[in-house]
């Protein structure tokens, strides 16, 4: 896997930009198959920084109905907290 196919994208929410701005830490979204060493090798490609850490969990979909008596479920995903060096910074805007 290439580093765009292991970090689908950068999550943007209330607890990560204070995450961000608090403690350098980055939350993206990850293929399921993707270590943490995979993770760190793509995150470090991507945007040019240093990781020192990375946090992995498997969120599971929550159980969806639209409009119909069926029940979906959302899709399961990975989610990666991800340490940077001191002085490195994601610029998501």
């Amino acid at each position: 896997m290439n580093a765009f196919e292991i970090i689908k994208t950068v999550r943007l929410t209330e607890k990560g930009t204070r995450q961000g701005e608090k403690f350098n830490q980055y939350t993206v979204v990850a293929d399921r198959r993707a270590n943490k060493a995979e993770i760190r090798q793509a995150v470090q490609e991507l945007f040019k920084v240093k990781v020192t850490r990375v946090n992995t969990l498997n969120v599971r979909g929550k159980p969806r109905r639209q409009r119909t008596i069926q029940a979906g479920k959302a899709p399961d995903w990975k989610k990666a907290i991800v340490t940077l060096k001191e002085g490195d910074k994601i610029v998501l805007t």
